[in-house]
């Protein structure tokens, strides 16, 4: 039932709502438990390909994406589950409370170099975030009332927590992985997981300590264990003071007050009778996750994937498709044939069914409601479709674009160069990425797999080798170890940007919204698009314009960041808050799962993109990388592809955007 006067959108709190800056000061508290979880989650995520390939796994190029592919999609799955849950039984606290739990123990479990332990710690990381993710988002949401203007500035310093624990991992979890050790960087994740629960779940002033602590300790952490050269000391200094004048202000708030005790609470009428429904399905679904997710030769002696239909039949159905529309290119079948095989194993299935029922259960609640929710619902859920298709593309970066910057993207700085006086000698030098592709060895040509069985029998530290200089030589670069930055270092590229831009990005919106010129939601997913493909846009033109070694200049992956981050901006923070503002309260963590379930597709449609790029095959020796001058191009091509789909799908958002609008109904006000 609508409300004859129904609220414009104010700037308004709730009545004796502690504050600071304008926002209430919960948002501080969960701000820094949420940076902490996700500081273990990226951190996890930045060594994930990089450890199945490169350690005691041994994956090739396809394994290492479809097993990262299951995970990431059935990680962000599970997030419905654990908001209907929230919803029906727990409340948001204990959700987020059990899943911080869960995910400590994954993380610990990572630390084990064996294949079922490694498959089981991915099981626990799946089913905690499933409890963990929708439900912190929802509280942030209850902070707000419906029709504060604050509400998107909140969710943006919210965002903002979780970009900062993003950008420290890599440059704490990825850096002390890559170079002294894998378990040591899994190691860091699970100490960054045990303080964000403990921040959510402790007294006002333990929080207030471990916030301190924290922050001081990861400031001091970023600026010891770093490459030492002046472009990643500016960064770890960058990420290290904001993380401490963030700890600063977040201690500040919360001497005003925490998080509120009627917050995330159990929904009404429900009690602690049905909980243990909900912990023995979560004891049930870990074994049963592990076997979805573990994909290859746990499952088969052979070492591949358990598939559900044969190579024979997706390969005449593809060929029949093709021979009855010759419009159809050889890219486009490669797609089919990858995303038939990827839907017919396990993981793909299930993700397949339940994303049925769920997206199902969600259209079915929507025509149960009066007209102005229901129109509220569908654009909720057209919204949710398009973020699927910028996650798909966005989430390159832990598969594809990372394999990208470790092949391919110059991450030398060169302290000398060889010359032709040197022709004949032979040096000592640090193998690096420079080396690679040039003659060594009897004339043998220096590969990425040299490098990475050199360091693994060095045990990664510093060494160095002889090097007989011929005059192929002439020009190669030399550098310490320390003068190459880890790929995994660039992980941490988008969220410091978004670090510097966020707070610009929402003191925009602020002003245009007081010219009443703030463009509405499906506006700014359309922006997003066209951005996250102007980003793909600079990524291939750099592959396009490589040099002779096949080595792609920093400045194009630079930049292909900073267009993806502003897209990002303008979608993923803004998604947040749209979906919290659009939803019936009844459903505002099952809508908030269901836009998780949807980047869980994401995900999944990532990792069957990012096989188009796969070029190497593993094995006992080890995963057998191509030189750079084959990769390249590889890369380019999809990553050429994928711009202009991008822009094409953001043209289409545009188009719709007046009809979302209007269905938005921002100025009324309807009844659950």
């Amino acid at each position: 039932m609508s409300i004859e006067n129904p609220p414009s959108i104010s700037d308004e709190l709730y009545e004796n709502e502690s504050t600071l800056f304008g926002h209430p000061t919960g948002l501080y508290a969960l701000f820094f438990a949420e940076m902490w979880e996700r500081f273990s989650y990226y951190g996890m995520r930045a060594l994930l390909v990089l450890y199945m390939i490169k350690g005691f796994l041994k994956y090739g190029d396809e394994q290492a994406y479809t097993v990262y592919g299951a995970y990431t999609a059935l990680v962000y799955m599970t997030p419905f589950f654990g908001g209907l849950l929230a919803d029906r039984v727990l409340g948001q606290r204990r959700a987020v409370i059990l899943g911080g739990l869960l995910m400590a123990g994954g993380h610990l479990l990572m630390m084990i170099e064996g294949q079922w332990p490694f498959f089981f710690a991915l099981s626990l990381l799946i089913v905690g975030n499933g409890f963990f993710k929708p439900n912190i988002s929802t509280i942030v949401g209850s902070l707000y009332p419906q029709y504060s203007g604050k509400r998107d500035g909140g969710f943006t310093i919210f965002y903002m927590g979780i970009n900062l624990g993003a950008a420290m991992s890599p440059l704490l979890c990825g850096y002390v992985g890559e170079t002294y050790g894998w378990h040591y960087g899994f190691g860091l994740a699970t100490i960054g997981m045990l303080i964000g629960l403990a921040v959510f779940v402790m007294p006002t002033v333990v929080s207030q300590i471990l916030i301190g602590l924290g922050a001081l300790a990861g400031g001091l952490g970023m600026l010891i264990f770093r490459p030492d050269n002046p472009w990643t000391t500016a960064i770890n200094i960058f990420v290290a003071v904001s993380l401490v004048a963030a700890g600063i202000i977040a201690c500040v708030a919360l001497s005003r007050g925490g998080l509120a005790a009627d917050k995330g609470t159990r929904p009404d009428g429900a009690d602690h009778r049905h909980d243990w429904k909900v912990y023995l399905g979560t004891l049930i679904a870990i074994p049963v996750l592990t076997l979805l997710v573990s994909g290859f030769s746990p499952l088969t002696e052979d070492g591949k994937s358990l598939q559900l239909i044969s190579n024979e039949t997706i390969n005449s159905f593809t060929g029949d498709a093709q021979e009855g529309a010759s419009g159809i290119s050889e890219a486009a079948r490669s797609i089919a044939v990858v995303f038939m095989k990827e839907v017919s194993k396990p993981a793909g299935l299930v993700l397949t069914v339940i994303g049925i029922l769920a997206f199902g259960y969600l259209i079915q609640q929507t025509f149960r409601l009066d007209h102005v929710p229901r129109q509220r619902m569908v654009v909720a859920l057209v919204l949710i479709f398009f973020q699927m298709l910028f996650f798909a593309f966005f989430e390159q970066a832990g598969s594809s674009v990372n394999l990208f910057t470790d092949r391919n993207v110059d991450r030398v700085v060169e302290t000398d160069v060889v010359t032709p006086e040197m022709v004949g000698q032979t040096i000592q030098i640090q193998p690096t990425q420079e080396q690679v592709g040039y003659q060594w060895n009897s004339g043998e040509v220096f590969s990425l797999s040299d490098l990475d069985r050199l360091r693994e029998e060095n045990e990664k530290s510093g060494f160095e080798i002889d090097w007989p200089v011929t005059e192929n030589n002439i020009g190669m670069g030399i550098a310490t170890r320390n003068g190459e930055l880890p790929a995994s270092l660039f992980q941490s590229v988008n969220p410091s940007l978004i670090l510097i831009l966020g707070l610009v990005f929402s003191a925009l919106w602020t002003k245009l919204r007081t010219f009443n010129a703030d463009p509405p939601a499906p506006v700014k997913f359309a922006l997003g698009l066209a951005l996250l493909g102007l980003g793909f846009g600079a990524f291939w033109y750099g592959a396009v314009s490589a040099n002779g070694r096949g080595m792609v200049f920093v400045g194009w992956l630079l930049l292909g960041y900073l267009f993806q981050t502003m897209g990002e901006l303008c979608l993923s923070p803004v998604g947040l808050s749209t979906m919290t503002k659009l939803s019936p309260r009844h459903l505002v963590s099952t809508v908030m799962g269901g836009w998780f379930l949807a980047t869980a597709f994401s995900q999944y449609l990532a990792a069957i993109i990012s096989q188009l790029t796969g070029v190497s095959e593993g094995g006992d020796a080890g995963s057998v990388i191509p030189p750079p001058t084959e990769t390249v191009s590889v890369y380019g091509g999809v990553f050429g592809t994928i711009a202009i789909t991008a822009i094409l799908s953001g043209a289409v958002c545009l188009l719709l955007a007046p009809w979302l609008t209007h269905w938005m109904h921002e100025s009324e006000s309807a009844a659950d």
